[in-house]
């Protein structure tokens, strides 16, 4: 990420004060927690996304920067949420906000973060980029939800799988690329190809996630989180399409009863490894950063282009 972050360092700094401002309150309790949760923000991706996608597309201005601090807003909002859901008591190595301030809290604190976003955005007039950004949230929330319905069945298709992680995952980096391309460009045509870039590289950023639970040996140990969870990923699907029905009867039934027993999860992660499942994974991740990369090469080459295919690259090498 050097290249993407020394082009845009001025601007990732204006981004920076500018989001720090967006989630200011009145409240002594909010603005703890607000600024609890700025100082351990993450690698900020999404906003790099926005700021670059709408230099490739026109130039950096007002809009893009409060297309970025929208996209950061609801990103942080839906990380908050998800910890509710999930009742994870840690978000990037540090307690979640469900761990110190409990669910009532929580809850409230992304409702805030969502309406502050949602503010912002109508105060700059920015209603093209307000209704891109609220197709997202709706796609998220609907991704979850099927996600769940999935998971009870363990019938999990490998079409569904790629909706699913389309809308809940890769859906917030598309609008975020096509907030800001329109942002740079006000054109239609150029955002939805932008939005487009980003699905693709959130899909690819999605299918990495998944490949971490199993490990390498560059990664370590595998967790084997989702299985404990039940959810079906793209490695444990082609699995199951593709061993014997004694084997796959076997296989469900462990994620179905014997999910949290680490011996059976262990064995799971063999029988997924034996099956070629990690290799048809990578295959599918590398095919969808390929597609990202070549949408991009339909562009004019520039730095920008170059920073943005290194972005692109980052998230199917990425260690963790």
């Amino acid at each position: 990420m050097d290249k993407a972050k020394k082009i845009i360092s001025q601007e990732l700094e204006i981004f920076e004060s500018r989001f720090k401002a967006s989630v200011k309150s009145n409240v002594p309790l909010l603005d703890r927690i607000m600024q609890y949760i700025v100082r351990r923000k993450g690698k900020q991706l999404r906003p790099m996304f926005v700021l670059l996608c709408a230099r490739m597309a026109g130039g950096i201005n007002d809009a893009t920067y409060r297309a970025a601090s929208l996209v950061e807003l609801l990103h942080t909002a839906s990380l908050v949420h998800d910890d509710v859901v999930d009742e994870s008591y840690e978000r990037r190595g540090f307690f979640s906000t469900y761990a110190l301030w409990k669910s009532k809290i929580s809850v409230l604190v992304g409702d805030y973060l969502l309406s502050k976003g949602l503010l912002l955005s109508l105060g700059g007039g920015d209603y093209r980029i307000l209704h891109i950004l609220s197709d997202a949230v709706r796609k998220m929330s609907e991704g979850e939800l099927l996600q769940i319905e999935k998971a009870r069945g363990l019938n999990l298709s490998e079409e569904v799988y790629f909706e699913i992680i389309k809308t809940k995952t890769a859906s917030l980096l598309a609008s975020a690329c096509s907030a800001g391309a329109w942002s740079g460009c006000e054109n239609e045509e150029i955002a939805e190809k932008f939005r487009l870039f980003g699905e693709y590289t959130g899909v690819a950023f999605q299918i990495k996630d998944d490949l971490f639970d199993y490990g390498t040996e560059a990664i370590g140990k595998p967790t084997g989180n989702d299985i404990k969870e039940k959810k079906l990923t793209i490695p444990l699907i082609h699995t199951l399409n593709n061993i014997d029905k004694s084997k796959k009867r076997e296989l469900i039934y462990i994620l179905k009863n014997q999910n949290r027993i680490k011996e059976k999860v262990n064995y799971v992660i063999d029988e997924v490894k034996k099956a070629g499942g990690i290799q048809y994974g990578i295959k599918k991740m590398e095919e969808y950063r390929d597609k990202a990369i070549s949408l991009l090469h339909e562009f004019q080459p520039s730095e920008t282009r170059d920073a943005l295919e290194e972005l692109v690259n980052y998230t199917t090498d990425r260690k963790h």
